[in-house]
């Protein structure tokens, strides 16, 4: 099997918990908290672990929060390589609202990296075996959005595969630079090519507007309850899911990319890697908080994924 990790520049410790309805200017009695890892990389790790696989996570912490955070991801048996930052780790809130069956989701701004602190994360990078490189999730300040294009030289020096899914400035520029594969949204390939809005049956044609143009290998575009659509130069599949009850959607699209990537190690093709990825991405919506998804789950799902 080929070897995975992952990188996370803004992880954080996602803290949820229940109340028995949210009420302005009134003291809530919320249920007792669960601490969960947060953070794009750290979920891809964690979701392959829970999937079989092993994926070291490389990520930047610091401060008593950066400590717990390293805990929570041993408790879990997910490798870390811990950069150390001056700041402390950013700490998020999931809040559910019984009465309403809401969720309300309350992200923290990560702390300002520093210059050396970005120049050792991507170092650890360097020195590490790997054949599938995943950076995932959002940038705190002082990380400069041209870090994939830093990614990509590496990933390219070592033979290995960068696989991508942020968003904004940093999404363009890693298009920029080439990766082997990158996840938006509809919303965000819209962005990507100027236009306010993309209808699904438009989707192919764009995606391969920034394939010919840049150097990426393919493109998976996240469709909500439609699924999600690959797209290459050469040809283009759609996974569809099943109808299910959803409790979170937290860390859906993370576990759809561990899915895949995991698959994909495992000597897959990208049309089964579409399929695994969407099964995995569905069964993480059957649970609460970030628990991501659970290897039964997909094993029963994967049979109900309808390729078109």
């Amino acid at each position: 099997m080929s070897k995975i990790i992952t990188v996370t520049f803004n992880p954080a410790i996602d803290k949820s918990t229940a109340v028995p309805s949210i009420r302005p200017d009134k003291k809530l009695r919320c249920t007792p908290p669960v601490f969960e890892p947060g953070g794009g990389g750290l979920n891809v790790s964690r979701a392959i672990t829970k999937l079989g696989g092993k994926a070291p996570a490389v990520y930047l912490a610091g401060g008593h929060s950066g400590k717990f955070l390293q805990e929570l991801m041993e408790a879990e048996g997910v490798e870390s390589l811990v950069v150390e930052t001056k700041t402390a780790t950013r700490e998020n809130l999931i809040v559910v609202d019984a009465a309403a069956g809401q969720q309300f989701r309350f992200g923290m701004p990560g702390s300002e990296v520093r210059e050396e602190e970005c120049t050792n994360l991507l170092r650890t990078v360097e020195k590490l075996d790997a054949n599938f490189i995943v950076a995932s999730g959002s940038l705190p300040p002082g990380i400069p959005t041209n870090i994939f294009g830093r990614l990509a030289a590496i990933a390219r020096k070592k033979g290995a595969s960068l696989i991508v899914d942020t968003s904004g400035e940093a999404l363009r520029d890693a298009v920029d630079e080439g990766v082997f594969l990158f996840k938006p949204n509809l919303g965000e390939l819209s962005s990507l090519v100027g236009r306010e809005e993309l209808h699904q049956d438009e989707v192919d044609d764009v995606a391969r507007e920034l394939l010919y143009n840049g150097r990426c290998r393919a493109i998976v575009v996240s469709m909500g309850p439609a699924g999600a659509r690959l797209i290459t130069k050469e040809e283009a599949y759609q996974a569809i899911p099943p109808v299910v009850k959803q409790k979170s959607t937290v860390g859906a699209g993370d576990s759809m990319v561990a899915g895949m990537v995991l698959r994909l190690s495992q000597g897959g093709g990208l049309r089964e890697a579409l399929q695994y990825g969407v099964a995995c991405g569905t069964a993480a919506t059957m649970n609460h908080g970030t628990e991501l998804c659970k290897k039964q789950d997909v094993e029963r799902l994967i049979g109900l994924i309808r390729m078109i």
